[in-house]
C-alpha cells in the first residue's frame, strides 16, 4: 500500500489527507497530522470521500442521447458531435448564443482552461460558476470596500481573536474543522462570541449574545450596531482618519438607526444589539466570520459592504486575528474566481472592460477576445435561454438542477436548449438533460491545485489512473479545443500553472516546486522569494484607502402575507454536501441523513397542528415539496431546510430575485406556508 498526500475536494477549508492506494484502488485515507488547518482531524464528509471514488455508478464512457435515452459512444464520436453542434451555433448566431459553466470543485488549472476555452474557442464571455450562487456578493462588496474580494485573514488567526462575530454562518455544520479547531479554541482562551442567526445553531449555545434576527434584516442589525458604536465613541478615530474615506457620509446615514428602530426591524431586543456592539468594538482584535446567510440575498452585496463598514469603523481590519472572513463553500470556489471564471473578470480579477488587460491576454493566447457588452451571469442564463438568445451550453461539474433557485424555470430552460454538453463524474440530475455527457475524473485521478477559503494554494496529487475511459477536465478541454481548431496543448497541469503565474500577479511566486516544500502558499505571492501573505491590507488597502459606503436596509423581495405567512430559509447540514452528487453516494453519510426535513418552531407547529416527525407540504409561489417536520430552536415565523435532496429539492421553492449588483439569488428569504400532508 502506498500513501499520496492530497487536498480534500469538499468545502473551502482545505484539509489535507493521505489517500491509501493498493493495486490501483483507493482503499482508505489518513488525515495529515502536520497540516496547519486540519491538524490530524477531518469532518465526516472528508473522512469518507474515498468511498465514492470507485462507486459503481461512475461515468466511464461518453454518452450521447438518441430518442430520449443515452447510449455509449467513443470519445472521437462525442468530440465530433460537439464540434459540429457548437460550430453550427457559432456560425449561425455567434458566441453570444453559447455559454459555459465551470466547476468550483475542479482545479485551478481546469478552471483556467475552462474560461480560456470559452473565450478563445466558443468566442463567448458567457462564463460563470457556482460563486454566483454563494459568494458573488463577497467579491463585489469586498472589492468595492477594500479592493480585494477574498478572506482578509487566515483560518488559524481565529483562535487568537478576542471577539468573534459569527453572522449568517453555521460553521459547525458547513465548516466543522474551522469551528472545532479554531473558533472553539478562541472560546477556550476567553474570546467573546456573538452569533447572529435565526436558528439556535450549535455555536449559538456557546455565545455570550445570540441574535436570532428576522431573515433579511442583517443591514438593519449592522447599521444599528455601528450607530451605537458612534454614539458611545467606541469607533477607532485614528484608523478612520489615516486609512479610510467616506466616513462622514456613513455617519450621517447611520443616524436614523437607533436602537429602537433596529430592534423593530430585526425583531431583536435592543439590549442585545447594544451588548453585541459593545463586545465587538471593545474586545480587540475582533474578527467577523460570515457565509451564505449574508451573501444569498437580493441585497447580499449591501450586506457584505455593511460588514466591511463595521470592521473599518472599529479598526478591525489589516491586523492579525481581525478582519472580514467569508468562509467559501466549495473546495475551489476561491480559485475558480481567481482564474477568471466570471463574466466580469479575466484571471486575476482583471476587469473585462480594461483594454490593457484584454490586450495582454489576447497577446498571450493569440486570439481576439469577445466584445465585452452585456454581462450574462449564470442566474440570468435561464431567461436568456427561454427568450431564445442562448442556444448552447457546456456545463462542467455543476449540478444546477439542484442548486439553482426556482428550479422549475431552470428545468424549462435546460429542456429548451438546442444543445447541452455536461462533463461530470456521475449522471447527475443536470446531466440527465444533456445531449452529450463526457466522463470526467475525480480529484484522486488527476494533478493540480485548489485554493482554499484563506487564499492557500495547495497541491492535488494523482493517486490512481482514471477509471474506465474517463479523463481529467483539463485534458478534455484541450482535446476538444484542438478538434475545434484552437491549439490548446499542454504537457500537464504544471505547464498550465506556469501560464497562470505569468498572467496572474498574485500567483506569480506559486510554483509546483515551491508547493512541494510545505502545505501551500497564500496569495498574494508576487515572486519566487515571497513567503505568501498571512493577512491582507496590513499597511494599506488594496484599493489604497478603505471605502465607507452607506447601505440602507431593504426588506426581502417577498415578505410573509396571509397566503404565505412564514419565511423559508435554507442551508447546509453536517453529513451532506453541496448538491449531494458525492455525499449522497457515500453509504455512511446517506444513512445519517437519508431524507429531507424542515425545521419549525414548536409554537408555529402547535398553531398548524403539526407534530415532530409528521410529513408536511411546504409551498411557495414557485412550487411545493414534501418533507419531514422537525421541531427546532428557530425563530417563530421562520422555517429552515437543507437544499440538496433531489426527491424534495428546496430550490423548487426559493426565490430567483437577484441582487442587481452581482446576480446572486435570494435563497435565504422567501414567503412560504406549511400544511400537514393529507
Amino acid at each position: 500500500m502506498k500513501e499520496i498526500l492530497t487536498t480534500c475536494p469538499y468545502c473551502g477549508v482545505g484539509c489535507n489527507f493521505y489517500l491509501q492506494v493498493e493495486n490501483g484502488e483507493v482503499k482508505g485515507l489518513r488525515p495529515s497530522k502536520e497540516h496547519p488547518i486540519n491538524q490530524g482531524s477531518l469532518c465526516p464528509k472528508g473522512a469518507t470521500v474515498h468511498q465514492v471514488i470507485h462507486h459503481p455508478s461512475r461515468l466511464k464512457r461518453p454518452l450521447i442521447k438518441e430518442g430520449g435515452s443515452f447510449r455509449e459512444a467513443s470519445w472521437d464520436e462525442a468530440y465530433g458531435l460537439i464540434t459540429e453542434k457548437f460550430g453550427s451555433l457559432l456560425e449561425k448566431y455567434g458566441g453570444e448564443s453559447l455559454g459555459l459553466l465551470s466547476s468550483a470543485m475542479a482545479t485551478n488549472e481546469d478552471n483556467y482552461l475552462a474560461q480560456k476555452f470559452a473565450r478563445a474557442v466558443l468566442k463567448t464571455n458567457n462564463i460563470d460558476q457556482c460563486a454566483r450562487l454563494c459568494h458573488a456578493s463577497t467579491i463585489a462588496g469586498l472589492i468595492s470596500s477594500f479592493g480585494s474580494g477574498a478572506m482578509t485573514n487566515s483560518i488559524a488567526e481565529l483562535a487568537d481573536s478576542a471577539c468573534l462575530l459569527l453572522i449568517g454562518s453555521n460553521s459547525s455544520a458547513a465548516h466543522p474543522i474551522i469551528a472545532n479547531n479554531f473558533i472553539k479554541k478562541a472560546l477556550q482562551r476567553g474570546a467573546a462570541l456573538i452569533v447572529a442567526d435565526p436558528r439556535g445553531i450549535e455555536l449559538a449555545k456557546r455565545a455570550l449574545v445570540h441574535l436570532p434576527l428576522k431573515p433579511g434584516t442583517d443591514i438593519a442589525l449592522l447599521n444599528t450596531m455601528m450607530n451605537y458604536i458612534l454614539e458611545e465613541g467606541l469607533h477607532d478615530e485614528q484608523f478612520i482618519e489615516a486609512r479610510t474615506e467616506g466616513f462622514e457620509q456613513l455617519r450621517e446615514a447611520l443616524r436614523s438607526y437607533t436602537l429602537e428602530r433596529g430592534a423593530a426591524l430585526t425583531g431583536l431586543p435592543a439590549e442585545d444589539i447594544k451588548r453585541a456592539a459593545e463586545l465587538y468594538a471593545k474586545r480587540k482584535p475582533a474578527s467577523i466570520v460570515y457565509c451564505m446567510g449574508i451573501t444569498q440575498h437580493q441585497i447580499g452585496t449591501g450586506n457584505v459592504i455593511s460588514i466591511a463598514n463595521l470592521a473599518m469603523l472599529t479598526g478591525n481590519v489589516g491586523r492579525e486575528s481581525s478582519g472580514v472572513n467569508p468562509l467559501r463553500g466549495k473546495n475551489n470556489v476561491q480559485g475558480a474566481c481567481d482564474m477568471g471564471v466570471l463574466p466580469e473578470y479575466l484571471p486575476g480579477y482583471r476587469p473585462m472592460g480594461d483594454e490593457g488587460a484584454r490586450r495582454e491576454f489576447e497577446s498571450a493566447w493569440g486570439v481576439r477576445l469577445p466584445e465585452y457588452q452585456r454581462v450574462i451571469w449564470c442566474t440570468r442564463m435561464w431567461d436568456e435561454i427561454l427568450a431564445g438568445r442562448l442556444k448552447g451550453l457546456y456545463i462542467i461539474g455543476e449540478n444546477i438542477a439542484i442548486s439553482e433557485a426556482n428550479l422549475s424555470k431552470v428545468e424549462r430552460a435546460l429542456r429548451s436548449l438546442e444543445f447541452l454538453v455536461v462533463q461530470e463524474v456521475f449522471l447527475t440530475e443536470t446531466a440527465e438533460f444533456a445531449d452529450v455527457v463526457l466522463p470526467a475524473c475525480t480529484f484522486a485521478e488527476k494533478d493540480g491545485t485548489f485554493t482554499s477559503t484563506e487564499r492557500r494554494v495547495q497541491r492535488v496529487r494523482k493517486a490512481i489512473e482514471p477509471l474506465g475511459e474517463s479523463k481529467p477536465d483539463w485534458l478534455i478541454l484541450c482535446e476538444l479545443a484542438q478538434r475545434m481548431g484552437y491549439p490548446m496543448d499542454y504537457d500537464g497541469p504544471e505547464e498550465v500553472m506556469d501560464e497562470i503565474r505569468r498572467l496572474v500577479p498574485s500567483y506569480r511566486g506559486i510554483s509546483y516546486k515551491r508547493l512541494e516544500e510545505g502545505f501551500g502558499l497564500q496569495w498574494p505571492c508576487p515572486s519566487e522569494d515571497h513567503p505568501g501573505t498571512k493577512f491582507l491590507h496590513k499597511e494599506r488597502f488594496t484599493r489604497g484607502l478603505g471605502r465607507f459606503q452607506p447601505v440602507e436596509h431593504r426588506p426581502p423581495a417577498e415578505e410573509p402575507d396571509e397566503a404565505y405567512p412564514l419565511i423559508l430559509t435554507t442551508g447546509r447540514i453536517l453529513m451532506q454536501y453541496g448538491a449531494g452528487s458525492f455525499t449522497r453516494r457515500t453509504p455512511s453519510l446517506e444513512r445519517a441523513n437519508p431524507e429531507n426535513f424542515v425545521e419549525i418552531n414548536p409554537e408555529d407547529a402547535r398553531r398548524l397542528k403539526i407534530a415532530d416527525g409528521d410529513r408536511v407540504r411546504i409551498i411557495s409561489r414557485r412550487g411545493e415539496i414534501e418533507a419531514v417536520a422537525k421541531l427546532a430552536d428557530i425563530r417563530v415565523g421562520t422555517i429552515w431546510m437543507p437544499y440538496l435532496y433531489r426527491e424534495s429539492p428546496a430550490n423548487r421553492l426559493t426565490n430567483d430575485a437577484l441582487d442587481p449588483i452581482c446576480g446572486i439569488p435570494e435563497f435565504k428569504a422567501c414567503a412560504a406556508r406549511i400544511e400537514p400532508k393529507k
